[in-house]
Formats: structure tokens, C-alpha cells, sequence
């Protein structure tokens, strides 16, 4: 995430939904770029339908939200993402 980076509500929302989730199910398992991804697509979707806004929703939460680090597991994907939704710098 870039220094100059303004997260939007939604963008806000979405990481706390992904990092919920990742939390909930799993969260000492690895976390699969793959799994960052497609949870980006469903959550936007979830919550904007199937849109161009659902589109743009996803594309900025895979901006605010980085690549997976090697051996990353999923709980500490959520609590970093946690960090970027309170504007927490990575």
C-alpha cells in the first residue's frame, strides 16, 4: 500500500469482511494468493451484486491490500489487513 493511498468506506469494509473471514475459517493455515483473489471478487460482489461498482470495489481492495508473503498464514493476512483498514502503513 502506498503512502498516499485513501481508503474509501467500502474499501474499509471489505477488509474487515476478508480479515473476518480469514480469521474465522482456518486462520493457522497458509494464505494462497489464489485465496486473496477470489475472496475480493466475492466479497465486492456480496456487497455491490454483480456491477461495474462491485468491479471498481474490487479492484481498489486488491489495491489497498497486498500480495501474500511467503508462508504468510491466513490469521496474520487478517490482522495486517486490520492495520491497513485503521490506516496503518504496511
Amino acid at each position: 500500500m502506498s503512502a498516499g493511498l485513501v481508503l474509501s468506506d467500502d474499501t474499509r469494509t471489505l477488509l474487515g469482511l476478508l480479515a473476518d473471514k480469514l480469521d474465522a475459517h482456518r486462520p493457522n493455515a497458509v494464505m494462497l494468493e489464489a485465496t486473496r483473489l477470489a475472496q475480493a471478487l466475492v466479497f465486492a460482489e456480496q456487497l455491490h451484486g454483480p456491477t461495474e461498482k462491485a468491479f471498481a470495489a474490487e479492484q481498489d481492495l486488491l489495491a489497498a491490500a497486498p500480495r501474500v508473503r511467503d508462508n504468510q498464514t491466513r490469521g496474520e493476512y487478517a490482522e495486517l489487513l486490520r492495520l491497513i483498514a485503521k490506516g496503518v502503513s504496511q
